[in-house]
């Protein structure tokens, strides 16, 4: 029988068994596993890190060190120490068939014999993590992560970044070292446990030591949204309890300092770009900040440190709030740590023993995927990661990308849109011959890429094409070392696709949630197939609820990235997470037989005619740009409506200073009218004028649509061209280029409604 005290093992995972000794450790054997018995699969119970103590000598006994009681809640001993072993060539007692028992143990501890339920609302609760036997991984804390890697590449670059002029390179022992210094720091200012160090700004070496530290420091680091107005702010601050709000420059500080009166948990505040304007209390630059916690012992924060625990919040990732007020997703150390580890492996990201990889960081940290990629993944895995200038997205991320020259680079789709775009610009501006040459080059590529076998084409012209041409245009982009190119966030337009493989350049999707800390699913070198997000991530699940006749049905989540709830919000928890524990994405998806996912719409998005028939928008707004080149941005309308209509926008050029649509049409833009008989160069000229030949395409090109329509119901029956394109200052999008379809339809609520006027 089980010691009292200790938990009885399910014969699934494993039983207390024969009693007969280990020549080994000359102890009976704790654990019977479904591995071969053998001296090595045995271990003595104090060989057991205490983080899992009903498996170690203390739990057996009753007691936890020091005469701490276990708790019963979280089962960890809070006076003994809790880190796991680093690795097996650190701890050669311990066995690879050891550690396999110890990961099975941590298996059914956190997951079959947890008593803490699977979600909480609250940001100092505990949840059950969704671990798959299959993928046994220990939990860890993001503190035990860095630690490990710190070990293995504490010499080796972890961030670059540029000040005046010249890169700065700071290693992971650096790196290291200034979060700790941050930690003190915070703590000095007052940070509670489970409060939230809040960080508003570009991304920069500042952002990722600010939010190590704060982790580190036993808070929760919170990004928000540079494009976020004060009310934003003030809203997210208050919800996440923030009591340190770090800013990037006078512009951020002036928000904060707008509202800092209406927040009572708010302590201090810390701008780490350029000279205070004025000095006020408790705001400090970064310089000063660092500086603080000179006084803070290494034990306070080591005993901080030490007291985490792999199932306990430590991120918050705010939802850009289409639809009501942002919700602020809890994620705890272990989604972060786990995701960090099996999702970027799933993506083939390799280690730095093997290679280092080298990334360009410049989409918003506060956005799970860019936070995933860039922060978290690049601990535990060695990255050598370049900070963008902030104009990144205004046309200097290529400067970048050209002198960091990434191994690896990710993209929202509209990024990809964008240098989708510059070529074709680059390109209509050169001579004949060099358009032709360009032109057989990626028809080659395109061939190559969408071909089930490669027999079909002589491997050759694929070469001639690749040195003559396309490395040439990689080379130019930055992406000459450029092995894996991903796409996440949003759903990748077969126009896209088929223009980057025609530069031989795949675009491998990713497809998650801020809800599943990022990707749930993957695509890679090695897992591959086009217009797929690729499988699920070892130890994760997919399933699809509620299947129609053609095999569609909700996407559905489970695994060790499913975040633990919304913070105090338990009415949007409970509509997220079912009783078996699977959180709905809310997304519509195929699987095939070989387990590839294929995102197909979003049950929100569907319209819902006033005949009642179901429209996925996006297959028709796809088809739409795709037979009419100079369109921009197409959104189908007809929720509750007679029929379908839709609104356009027009390709245009994009001002560098501040990224507003500007009125001039891309030279793209301008051959497509040219083609069609128009002079016309700016977008007000065809909409002024509804320019006839530009109009009649557009029809035209609408038709062919139509003309492939199953019903009649799916048919385009009016439509207009509006003056500007969508933007995020125009609040059409969201931070990462998402369309905001109930904004477009509320903005522009009088065309809408001259469709459908009788």
């Amino acid at each position: 029988m089980p010691t009292s005290g200790a938990p009885h093992l399910s014969p699934s995972i494993g039983h207390h068994s024969c009693g007969t000794c280990c020549s080994a450790c000359k102890a009976p054997c704790p654990v019977q596993l479904n591995w071969p018995r053998s001296a090595s699969a045995c271990f003595q119970l104090s060989s057991l890190p205490p983080l899992y103590p009903q498996f170690s000598s203390q739990a057996a006994s009753g007691g936890g060190s020091k005469g701490h009681p276990i708790s019963p809640i979280s089962g960890w001993d809070p006076g003994h120490h809790t880190d796991w072993p680093r690795s097996c060539k650190t701890q050669e007692n311990i066995s690879l068939s050891a550690w396999r028992c110890m990961g099975a143990a941590a298996v059914f501890y956190f997951s079959a014999c947890s008593p803490v339920p699977l979600w909480t609302t609250s940001a100092d609760g505990l949840v059950k993590l969704r671990m798959d036997p299959t993928c046994l991984q220990a939990p860890i804390t993001v503190h035990q992560m860095f630690q490990e890697s710190l070990e293995k590449y504490g010499s080796l670059n972890a961030m670059v970044s540029k000040k005046d002029g010249e890169w700065e390179k700071i290693t992971f022992a650096e790196y290291y070292n200034y979060s700790r210094k941050a930690a003190k720091s915070f703590l000095k200012l007052g940070l509670e446990r489970f409060h939230s160090v809040a960080i508003l700004g570009f991304n920069s070496t500042e952002w990722f030591i600010s939010a190590v530290g704060a982790v580190f420091a036993g808070g929760i680091v919170t990004g928000i949204y540079t494009t976020s107005s004060p009310e934003v702010c003030h809203y997210i601050a208050q919800d996440c309890r923030a009591n340190i709000i770090v800013v990037e420059n006078q512009k951020q500080l002036d928000k904060i300092t707008q509202i800092q009166n209406c927040l009572p948990h708010l302590k201090a505040i810390v701008m780490y770009r350029g000279p205070l304007a004025e000095k006020h209390p408790n705001v400090y630059t970064m310089d000063e900040f660092m500086e603080l916690g000179n006084e803070v012992q290494d034990g306070e924060l080591d005993a901080l440190i030490e007291s985490q625990k792999p199932n306990q919040c430590c991120v918050l990732i705010y939802t850009s709030g289409t639809t009501g007020k942002p919700k602020g997703v809890m994620l705890n150390h272990d989604n972060i740590t786990w995701t960090s580890a099996h999702a970027s492996r799933a993506g083939d990201m390799q280690p730095a023993e093997i290679q280092q990889e080298t990334i360009v960081s410049y989409l918003p940290l506060s956005h799970i995927a860019a936070q995933i990629y860039d922060l978290w993944t690049g601990i535990k895995w060695g990255e050598q990661v370049y900070f963008a200038e902030p104009d990144a997205l205004k046309g200097g991320l290529v400067g970048t990308l050209k002198e960091a020259l990434p191994t690896s680079h990710m993209g929202v789709p509209r990024v990809w849109e964008k240098i989708m775009e510059k070529i074709k610009d680059a390109s209509s501006q050169s001579g004949f011959v060099k358009k032709k040459i360009l032109s057989w080059a990626m028809s080659v590529s395109l061939e190559q890429n969408l071909s089930a076998s490669y027999s079909d084409l002589k491997p050759f012209r694929m070469r001639l094409a690749d040195s003559l041409v396309l490395a040439r245009i990689r080379q130019a982009l930055g992406f000459s070392r450029c092995e894996k190119h991903f796409c996440g966030a949003a759903p990748l337009s077969t126009e896209a696709l088929h223009f980057f493989l025609g530069l031989n350049i795949p675009l491998y999707e990713a497809y998650g949630m801020s809800e599943t800390t990022g990707p749930h699913c993957m695509s890679s070198p090695y897992v591959y197939r086009r217009y797929s997000c690729g499988k699920a991530v070892p130890g994760c699940k997919v399933k699809l609820m509620n299947k129609d006749d053609d095999g569609n049905g909700e996407i559905c989540f489970w695994g060790r990235t499913v975040f633990m709830g919304y913070l105090n919000m338990e009415d949007k928890t409970r509509e997220a997470i079912d009783e078996d524990g699977w959180l709905h994405s809310g997304d519509l998806g195929k699987m095939d037989s070989d387990g590839f996912l294929y995102v197909t719409g979003r049950i929100k998005e569907i319209l819902i005619t006033a005949g009642g028939e179901n429209i996925p928008p996006v297959p028709l707004e796809d088809a739409v740009k795709r037979e009419l080149p100079l369109v921009s941005n197409a959104m189908l309308i007809g929720d509750q409506k007679k029929f379908l209509s839709m609104l356009l926008t027009l390709k245009c050029a994009v001002d560098p200073e501040t990224s507003e649509p500007t009125d001039s049409l891309t030279q793209e833009a301008r051959e497509f009218c040219q083609k069609v008989g128009s002079k016309a160069t700016q977008v007000s000229e065809v909409v002024r004028t509804r320019d006839p030949a530009v109009y009649r395409a557009i029809q035209d090109g609408i038709d062919r649509v139509n003309g492939r329509a199953a019903a009649n119901v799916q048919r385009i029956q009016k439509w207009a061209v509006l003056q500007k394109d969508f933007s995020i200052s125009g609040g059409e999008f969201g931070p990462t280029m998402k369309l905001k379809r109930q904004t477009v339809v509320e903005k522009y609520k009088d065309e809408i409604d001259s469709f459908y006027k009788k």
